[in-house]
Order: structure tokens, then sequence, then C-alpha cells
């Protein structure tokens, strides 16, 4: 049943489209209305055709391909990896600095300076195996150069002759001593004599510790007071050591030329440090000497003299040249040695056989060198001995004796020793130096060197 009702609708619905067909086709063939057909056949009008306008077409530079380079590739950047390590950074430090004023030790100074108890204690003892912290004197200089916490770097002492004693802190407290190179310079000068060789001397503005040294090489040929009556010319040449401007230790005659009533009397010293002097009297070798004690003091004369520790009066048996202690003691003349020991108030003493009746003796020594023995020939200024203060003595000074035939004489008048010495000496040589030295007097007497810096010690 319900098939037949479907089969039904789908014919009804067959009929009706084809009803629907049917009529468009005839609604079709009527004519269409003028109207219309005006409106379907219209079309705008024709546009006329674009009008063309001239224009420069602009030129581009074409590359140039005669020189034209190929294209480098770029370069390839490498990094190079180095194994350096970066700088250390050090930190900061103060640098303090000031000199030693009178009455100071080395410990008020370094407390100033900011320095513990503990470290102050072991600057001393670095320094003190150095240098005898008990010779300090004002003007000394001390420096101290620390990190900004206050702990010490280094610390340095500077004394005399340029000399610095460095303690330096590390893993463990070092020392060093640094003794700089001096500069030797030559120097001359000219004076003329009216009343004394110190005065002279002083006017000059030359050291007037030489007349110590004149006196002591020509006093036993020339009595300085009875002889000289005025206005007789010294001309001397010396050495002087410097650094920069200072100068360090004594200056070191080396030449000296002395006009008396007609009579010229020249002295020429040796440079090899022996000690050695040759004294000449118009051109001739006249005697030679050496001095026990080099650039010492003359501190006491032959003769009698109240005595420095007993304080009566005494027979001074030789003579006394003040020197540092250490300082070298050298034999006068030839001979040999025919003691080395102790006797009594001489304390330490050597003794030099010159010949069979003439003997020097040499006391108060601090020391004697190693090997030395009794029966040993030396020349004249080699070293027999050290200043020092064994025995009765008020302080380091060398007693100089010589003896003829067992009895004590005048050491700076009496010529055996001369006589001992000139027997070894050659003219030939001698003769040479002193003309020499006669040149070097005359170049520096002439230069500007002798003319601008002959200063008083």
């Amino acid at each position: 049943m319900k098939i037949r009702i479907i089969t039904a609708g789908v014919g009804v619905a067959v009929a009706l489209s084809a009803g629907g067909l049917a009529i468009s086709s005839i609604w079709s063939k009527e004519p269409v209305p003028p109207g219309l057909a005006a409106a379907t056949t219209w079309s705008p009008p024709q546009l006329p055709p674009p009008t063309s306008i001239e224009t420069e077409t602009p030129q581009f530079a074409q590359p140039r391909t005669d020189h034209a380079r190929p294209l480098q590739p770029m370069p390839r950047l490498e990094v190079a990896i180095v194994d350096t390590l970066l700088p250390t950074i050090e930190p900061p430090l103060a640098n303090w600095s000031r000199e030693i004023a009178t009455g100071e030790t080395l410990d008020t100074v370094l407390e100033e300076a900011g320095l513990s108890a503990t470290d102050r204690a072991e600057v001393a003892l670095a320094l003190g195996a150095e240098y005898d912290l008990r010779r300090l004197r004002p003007g000394y200089s001390v420096t101290v150069i620390s990190t900004m916490d206050g702990s010490p770097r280094s610390v340095a002492l500077y004394v005399e002759h340029g000399v610095r004693i460095e303690a330096i802190f590390g893993e463990e407290l070092a020392t060093q001593v640094v003794t700089p190179d001096p500069e030797f310079i030559t120097l001359a000068g000219e004076a003329v004599i009216d009343s004394s060789l110190f005065a002279a001397l002083e006017e000059a503005d030359m050291p007037a510790r030489f007349a110590v040294d004149l006196a002591q090489m020509l006093g036993g040929t020339i009595d300085f007071r009875r002889e000289m009556s005025g206005g007789e010319s010294l001309r001397l040449l010396w050495r002087e050591a410097r650094i920069g401007e200072d100068r360090i230790g004594s200056p070191e005659l080396t030449f000296a030329s002395l006009e008396i009533a007609g009579a010229l009397y020249e002295v020429v010293w040796p440079e090899n440090g022996s000690g050695q002097a040759t004294i000449y009297l118009d051109g001739a070798v006249l005697r030679v000497f050496a001095q026990p004690v080099e650039g010492a003091r003359l501190s006491s004369v032959f003769g009698r003299r109240t005595h420095p520790v007993y304080g009566n009066v005494r027979m001074h048996t030789g003579v006394d040249f003040a020197a540092a202690r250490g300082t070298p003691v050298q034999a006068t003349a030839p001979g040999r040695v025919s003691f080395i020991g102790w006797r009594g108030g001489y304390g330490r003493v050597v003794e030099i056989a010159h010949g069979s009746d003439t003997m020097t003796r040499y006391a108060h020594l601090n020391a004697v060198p190693e090997g030395m023995e009794q029966g040993q020939r030396v020349a004249a200024g080699d070293v027999i001995g050290r200043v020092g203060a064994t025995g009765t003595a008020t302080g380091p000074n060398l007693h100089y004796e010589v003896l003829v035939d067992g009895r004590p004489t005048d050491p700076l008048s009496d010529d055996r020793l001369a006589e001992a010495a000139e027997n070894e000496t050659d003219d030939t040589a001698a003769l040479l130096r002193l003309a020499e030295a006669r040149a070097l007097l005359n170049e520096n007497l002439g230069s500007e060197i002798a003319e601008t810096t002959t200063e008083r010690l």
C-alpha cells in the first residue's frame, strides 16, 4: 500500500514539470517590446587611442670589465687562544722616610713609622746583623715601604758613604747591603803660607786636614816653625770619591809641592793604596816613607805629656794616630816580623826589625792578618794589623814607635827608616812618578774643575 502511494506521488510530480515546460515555450515565442530591444543593442562609445610622449631613457653607468677585480672571499676570522696569565695587581704601597735626629734610636723612628713592636724587633735584628746600630748618627735616614693596612714590605737604613742596609719582608725576613760605586775626581789648588799651614789651606778653600799629612810626611825634614818665614808657595793635587754631589770618605793627597827658601820639596803618594810615599828635594829622591795608617789624624806626638788614663806626666815614646776600629795598619819600611803578641798596656802588638839596630812597634791592634808569622819578611806598605783599642787606650788608635838600639826616637824625625826604604827604591821609577805628578798638577791647575770645585770639606 505504501509503495503504491509513493509511485502515484512521483507520477504527479513528473506531470507537473512537463506542464511547466510547455507553458514556458509558448511565452518565449511572443515578440519583444521595441524599447527593450533598443536597450539590448546599446554599447559605450569607443575611446580615442593614447597619445605617446617622447622621454629620455636614463643611462646607467656600466661597470668596467677590463680592470674588474674578482671578488675576494671574506677572510676567515680565527680566534687565537693565548695561554697567558693575567698580571697580578699589586696593592698600593705607602712610602715613609725621614732622617734620624739627635738622641733618637732606630726603634723610636720605626715606631713613628707605624711598625708594630714585633716588626720593629725583627727589623732591628736584621739590620743589626749587618751594621752596628750603636753607630747611628744624626743625619742617617730610614725609609719604610708598607701596604695600606700597615704591613711592612721593606725597611732601609741609609748610613755613611751612601751605603744602604735593607730588611725585606717576604716568606722570610732577608737583609741586603747595597754599596754604590763612587766616582773619583782629581782636584788641584794653590796657597801662599803667611802664618801656618792650616790658615793657608783654609784661606785657599782646600781641605785643612792636609796640614796633618804634610806635617807627618815632611816633619822630619823641615822645621815648619823655624824655616818658614812667610810667602812660601804650596801646590796640592788630591782625589775625592763622590756619589752624585756628595763627597764620600776623606780626600787623599796624591802630590804636594812646597818651596822654602829656594829649595823645592815634593811628595808623591802612590795610587795603589800602599801608603808608601816618596819625598824629593830639587827633583832628586830624598827619602821614602810609608804612613802607618793612611789618612789618620795625628792625635799625640812624641815627648812628655799628661797621660790620658793615669793623669800623670809621662814620656810618650811614640806617636798616636786616631782612626776607626779596623782601619788597616801598614809597615812603614821593609823588614822582618820580630814579634806578634801581647805586651801589657800596649795590648796586641806587632814589631818589625829593620836591620840590626832599628825596630818599629805597632800597638793597641785589634787584629793581625791571618797567617802572618814571626820571621816573615814584609815590604813598606804591607798590612800588618788593624786599628783597635786593646791594652790601655781611651779609644781606637794606633800607637807607633821607632826604637834605635832599644831606645825610642821621634818617628817623624828619624832617618833610619828612610835609609832602609831607599835601599829598595828604584830611582828611575820614582823620577818617572814625579814627572807624571807634575804634569797632572799643571793640567788640573789650568782646568775649570780646579777653579770651581775645590770646596772646603
